[in-house]
């Protein structure tokens, strides 16, 4: 439309003043633009069609991720990354405790992408991969899934040799649940790169973050974000809250140091130990159970183990504790002193003196278990902290410098806010 206007302008002046040059000019003029025009649409032709290319290889590599912790659902993205060892990325908060997941790969009916949710969710059983849970990283936020088999036509998608800087271009595909379809294409811009410290629902982190202006959506994360020779440069995790179009993702330099680590196996959720362990227990609060057990006296001895695990680095382990006595005056230095004696003596875990919000003193038993331990291991513990704590009641129950309270309450309500930090 400029391109016209101008020209029409310059040959009405022409026709004004009758000169031969400026018809001239203004013809040269409009073949100008035109040559620019075209020039322009060439590039945007050719941008589309690489962008094309770029969506169609990362497709192949890109999953949905469905699993299951607690009863409820979890939703992401994945990327498979190693075709011969069957290996997906994902972010550990889209697989939370769950030990299993149900991947899905791209499926296509008469060349044409299927992006209805409900065609997958509907045959699952005859196009869904089954998944395995290997490793987690909570500081990176990234989860390793093991696939039992690839479905045809899929590939691994390569990484980066070097992260990506400011100012490049990146897309990426993911599976929102603000959109009513899957495999959905993303397209930003890298803002910064930088050594991020933040914490999540999923707990707190630690990696080189690739900041981009693109979103990332409830479903995006743990998908793909490729350069646009399209290799992947990073794994999609959060977005900001206090900013627009601010979002995280995982540089490819922290993706290729867990896979390429020493992890272990990764926890089961405590529920299923507890199973498996073959001991009855109860939910008093939302991330903490409990488990009753009978003494020789024919007392009951509660015992508390955290559903949360605790980690550092590499290290992941559950807290287990259980309360011996609860006072409203600071425990005497009789008591003090057998704290300690035994803290020396035991064999797991140690005394310890905290106050609720009510100000009660509470003498507790507190033992960290590996996370990774089997059944047996986490059931002879807590026999191990019951015993010793009930063994404890007797001898802080003698004590006359420090009153016992008189409760009604349970356990649990004794113990209070403190079982949750």
């Amino acid at each position: 439309a400029e391109v016209i206007d101008e020209a029409k302008c310059l040959v009405f002046k022409t026709h004004s003043i009758g000169n031969g040059a400026l018809m001239k000019l203004a013809i040269n003029s409009l073949a100008t633009k035109s040559v620019m025009c075209l020039a322009v649409i060439a590039s945007c032709v050719s941008s589309a069609k690489a962008d094309g290319e770029i969506f169609n290889k990362t497709l192949k590599a890109t999953t949905w991720v469905l699993a299951k912790s607690d009863g409820a659902i979890s939703t992401g993205t994945g990327v498979l990354v190693d075709a011969e060892k069957k290996l997906v990325i994902t972010n550990f908060h889209v697989i939370g405790e769950a030990r299993t997941a149900v991947i899905f790969f791209p499926d296509f009916k008469d060349g044409k992408l299927i992006v209805d949710r409900d065609h997958y969710t509907d045959n699952v059983k005859k196009i869904s991969v089954r998944g395995r849970v290997l490793a987690v990283d909570r500081k990176r936020d990234l989860a390793l899934i093991e696939l039992d088999k690839l479905p045809e036509g899929v590939a691994a998608l390569p990484m980066a040799e070097a992260g990506i800087t400011q100012g490049e271009d990146v897309q990426s595909i993911g599976n929102p649940g603000a959109s009513g379809a899957l495999w959905v294409f993303n397209s930003g811009t890298v803002r910064t790169v930088y050594q991020k410290q933040f914490r999540t629902g999923a707990g707190e982190h630690d990696f080189l973050v690739v900041e981009t202006q693109s979103p990332v959506n409830s479903g995006d994360s743990g998908g793909p974000v490729v350069s646009d020779k399209g290799e992947l440069v990073a794994i999609a995790q959060a977005t900001s809250r206090k900013g627009s179009l601010i979002s995280y993702n995982v540089d490819i330099s922290e993706v290729k140091a867990f896979i390429n680590s020493d992890w272990k196996q990764a926890p089961l959720p405590v529920v299923s130990v507890l199973d498996q362990a073959e001991l009855k227990h109860k939910q008093v609060q939302e991330d903490l159970l409990e488990v009753s057990f009978t003494q020789k006296d024919k007392t009951e001895q509660s015992v508390f183990v955290a559903k949360d695990v605790e980690y550092f680095e590499q290290a992941d382990v559950r807290r287990v504790w259980s309360l011996a006595a609860s006072m409203k005056e600071v425990p005497s230095l009789e008591i003090q002193m057998k704290l300690l004696e035994q803290n020396s003596r035991t064999k797991l875990g140690s005394w310890t003196i905290e106050q609720n919000k009510d100000g009660e003193y509470l003498i507790v038993y507190v033992c960290k278990l590996d996370a990774t331990a089997t059944p047996r291991t986490l059931k002879s513990t807590m026999e191990y902290v019951a015993r010793l704590t009930s063994l404890g009641k007797k001898d802080f129950g003698s004590a006359t410098s420090a009153t016992p309270v008189a409760s009604k309450n349970t356990t649990a309500n004794v113990l209070g806010s403190w079982l949750g930090e």
